[in-house]
């Protein structure tokens, strides 16, 4: 009787190897993490959480093509200028990322056991910002029961928008991640990767360049694959 119950145990493993082995063409992946600014963009917008959605499609065992989006709130950077006539006065830069790429994943498949992959690709890149400004307003009082509060009214700080903009532009990233394998063709991930973007040419009144807005950015992402 064992040995029966042994041969059975044996040629189930043996039938069900296959099936676990068995991987789809196709993955989808769902990620968050952090993102730092880098180089010239790192002294005019901040750092900020990232989220990121995509779906792989397997080529050969080696080789996927994938195709990703991602948002990124780069929170809100003070930048402190010298201005004449006004002293030392502060602005801050309120932006988010949103983003569609291409890649290639060049790598093992997501259902095997630990390993490492490389990814690369070209993408757009929507940037909207909002520059604002410290002053002064009048509040009147006010009582909300659902806010658990009350003040009196009176001056408070509040932000003066001077303007809003957005740019939308071409760009690449290059990366690359590690697979821990979970079960079945789960897995979760952990991915770094680099984007640089070609930004609009900003002139003066005169016609003169005061520089060009290309971004680098370097998210952190831990996520899964399924």
């Amino acid at each position: 009787m064992r040995g029966i119950v042994g041969w059975l145990f044996v040629a189930a493993v043996v039938v069900a190897s296959p099936a676990e082995a068995q991987e789809r063409k196709y993955y989808f992946n769902l990620g968050g993490g952090y993102t730092f600014s880098l180089s010239e963009a790192r002294e005019h917008v901040g750092d900020g959480g990232n989220f990121v959605a995509g779906a792989t499609f397997q080529l050969t065992p080696a080789i996927g093509i994938q195709g990703e989006y991602g948002y990124t709130g780069l929170g809100k950077k003070r930048v402190t200028v010298d201005i004449p006539g006004n002293g030392l006065t502060n602005f801050d830069a309120h932006m988010n990322m949103q983003y569609g790429t291409a890649n290639i994943v060049w790598g093992g498949r997501p259902a095997g056991a630990a390993v490492t992959y490389f990814t690369g690709g070209v993408g757009v890149y929507h940037r909207p910002v909002k520059v604002t400004t410290p002053t002064v307003g009048f509040v009147p009082g006010y009582c909300d029961p659902f806010w658990y509060v009350c003040w009196p009214g009176g001056f408070v700080e509040v932000d003066q928008i001077l303007a809003q903009r957005s740019s939308t532009d071409f760009g690449v990233n290059v990366g690359a991640g590690i697979n821990w394998h979970l079960k079945g063709n789960t897995s979760a991930y952990f991915e770094v990767r680099y984007h640089f973007i070609w930004g609009p040419e900003l002139k003066t009144v005169g016609g003169a360049s005061a520089g060009k807005a290309n971004g680098q950015f370097l998210p952190l992402t831990f996520g899964i694959r399924f």
